[in-house]
């Protein structure tokens, strides 16, 4: 059977581009006899900004493998299993985990994937709000930042998928929220979808220092950092002292060849900061927490929750990129198939 599939074609210098990418057509494996591997029908991936770590070789290795040329792109998504040769899984079963961008992979150790039990709830949510984002916005707000009511809360690239789930987090704590973000139409997003307090776009500051100390008179006792740079400098100045940094990502380094310097270290001393990065791999023994924590909200409607759909693998080049150029608005989801 053909199997149609996404390939890295060449390494991405700078941002990456859609023809750093090639859509090759291969025969779909089977498992081999006496193998504990599964067949997975890929229905939904996920786009997230950790890939562009992987399309170019790091002298400091990233946690997880980078890809090799001709090698298909694998990450977060959403499958049903067609083939099983593992006890645990059946045909059937819907599962979400690292699979491939292709129409069927094969995953030789299924032990990582995570069955589905919750179907009741839109599948493609097992990208977002109940997968690998939504555990990583769970952990690195209540286990990072250790926050109280009333604390005053930021959160950058604040309509990603991380992002947009932190600060109604926040909320529900009864927290002060502001978010960052790139468009007008994001800052309108957060104040009216998601119920941020506050929200600004970044490329219309010109002192980002001014535009923080506006919103938060009093300082900033948590921020969840998802850029880096310039706007994590003009943060220190703005933060309480015992403030609580989680460090999720820095997107806004991850396609310069030389890291840009923070200037504004010393002040993580000065003022007692508590400054802690994180991987969500580290603490998926909270899934089953944060599932029974958040999915209640979600149904309730305290929760609300923004997909950027692009139906056809042919277009996940384009999704990919498209987030490093701020096109998308919400979770950008990949519909392989709607099976």
């Amino acid at each position: 059977m053909a199997n149609k599939k996404v390939v890295l074609r060449s390494y991405a210098d700078g941002l990456p581009k859609v023809s750093d990418f090639e859509f090759v057509e291969a025969c779909r494996q089977a498992v081999p006899e006496g193998s504990t591997a599964v067949v997975v029908k890929n229905l939904y991936l996920s786009c997230d900004p950790y890939l562009r770590n992987l399309m170019s070789k790091k002298e400091e290795p990233f946690d997880v493998p980078e890809f090799n040329i001709g090698e298909v792109i694998s990450g977060f998504g959403v499958s049903r299993i067609v083939e099983s040769g593992h006890p645990d899984f059946k045909e059937g079963d819907f599962v979400w985990g690292i699979t491939g961008w292709e129409e069927y992979s094969i995953i030789n150790k299924p032990d990582g994937l995570i069955k589905i039990k919750n179907t009741d709830l839109p599948l493609s949510y097992y990208t977002g709000i109940l997968g690998m984002p939504g555990l990583t916005a769970y952990v690195g707000f209540h286990e990072i930042c250790s926050p109280n009511k009333g604390d005053y809360v930021f959160v950058s690239a604040a309509s990603g998928a991380v992002g947009q789930l932190v600060g109604q987090f926040a909320k529900l704590l009864g927290c002060y929220v502001v978010g960052s973000c790139g468009s007008d139409e994001k800052v309108e997003l957060l104040r009216s979808k998601f119920g941020f307090d506050d929200a600004f776009n970044y490329k219309k500051e010109r002192d980002l220092r001014a535009a923080l100390k506006r919103r938060f008179p009093e300082g900033i006792d948590i921020y969840f950092e998802n850029v880096g740079g310039a706007l994590l400098d003009a943060v220190l100045l703005n933060m309480r002292r015992h403030g609580r940094i989680a460090v999720c990502g820095m997107v806004s380094q991850y396609n310069l060849e030389r890291h840009e310097g923070v200037h504004n270290l010393a002040l993580v001393n000065i003022k007692r900061l508590h400054m802690k990065g994180f991987v969500v791999f580290d603490h998926y023994q909270l899934y089953p927490q944060f599932l029974e924590s958040t999915i209640p909200s979600i149904k309730e409607g305290k929760i609300a929750y923004v997909e950027d759909v692009v139906e056809g693998l042919e277009n996940a080049p384009a999704a990919l990129v498209g987030l490093f150029e701020g096109r998308n608005v919400g979770k950008q989801v990949v519909v392989v198939a709607r099976d």
